[in-house]
């Protein structure tokens, strides 16, 4: 019986004959496609759904393709292709994200890292700053801090978060991906770190215009808005964090933050009205100015 005939294909757990009704990969895989219309990367989210439910790597698609799903897979698929219909990010669906070469734990305490905050990565090692001491600021999964540790082992690096739960998830985030150089701790911005000074400070902070009418479209509905909005158009945090990193950074030490794409300008402008040397900005994977630099 092909799955035409079902009123709804995912009322999976149908029964013919007496007996469950089996699904294949390949089948699984066409049924989501389907469901997931207003998605921008339908078959991506219906992939990493299912290999979640299988609890398999990515290999199975083309090796096993196949592979007939349990009926408990099938109504776990269902139900999360269900919610992800709804707008829920298919992060906090598996609860995991990739970043950089990392695998991270997420959850609706914390921003899912996304692949554009990866570009700051990418210019931290063009520029070939070799940092022996880094900070981030509102680190969230761990994303920056674990990645850059990641890179460079020798150095001592430092997470900060003023959300406990956030704080909790990047230590799990740390033994996961098994980096040594990396301390999290509890701090609203620089107020924990007693006049520590650092080589590198970076940070993807809240910039979004609390009026923005994004706020209500796509995935971020279910971030926490503590961590996407800020104060005074988005400038808010972005501002407080140029005008108090000059005294936790080193002689030559350098800030890096993530913003808008049509913040750039305004950020690059109070950078260099506060002294800083060597500003400018650098672009994201879709070519749009994303984050802005600094020097002491």
């Amino acid at each position: 019986m092909g799955c035409h005939y079902l009123e709804d294909p995912f009322l999976f757990i149908k029964y013919l004959n007496g007996n469950p009704m089996s699904l294949a990969i390949t089948q699984a895989l066409a049924m989501g496609r389907e469901k997931l219309v207003d998605s921008d990367t339908p078959e991506l989210d219906c992939e990493l759904i299912l290999l979640f439910c299988m609890n398999a790597s990515r290999n199975i698609l083309f090796t096993d393709p196949n592979k007939e799903l349990t009926s408990q897979q099938q109504q776990q698929f269902s139900d999360l292709i269900a919610r992800r219909q709804l707008g829920e990010p298919v992060a906090y669906l598996i609860g995991t994200q990739g970043f950089w070469d990392l695998h991270l734990k997420v959850s609706p305490h914390t921003l899912i890292p996304r692949g554009d905050t990866e570009s700051l990565i990418d210019w931290v090692l063009e520029k070939e700053l070799n940092p022996k001491s880094i900070l981030d600021l509102g680190t969230g999964t761990g994303a920056l801090a674990l990645s850059l540790g990641h890179e460079f082992p020798n150095a001592r690096v430092v997470g900060v978060d003023v959300v406990v739960d956030a704080v909790l998830l990047a230590q799990e985030n740390q033994k996961l991906n098994k980096i040594e150089n990396v301390n999290f701790m509890q701090s609203s911005w620089f107020d924990e770190l007693n006049g520590e000074k650092f080589d590198l400070i970076i940070s993807n902070p809240p910039y979004i215009d609390e009026q923005d009418l994004h706020l209500s479209q796509g995935d971020v509905r279910f971030e926490p808005s503590s961590a996407l909005t800020a104060k005074q158009k988005g400038f808010a945090d972005l501002f407080f964090i140029a005008g108090n990193a000059q005294s936790h950074l080193n002689a030559q030490g350098c800030l890096v933050m993530e913003h808008g794409w049509q913040q750039a300008r305004q950020v690059r402008d109070f950078l260099e009205a506060h002294n800083y040397k060597n500003v400018g900005s650098g672009k994201d994977l879709g070519g749009r100015e994303r984050f802005t630099f600094g020097f002491c």
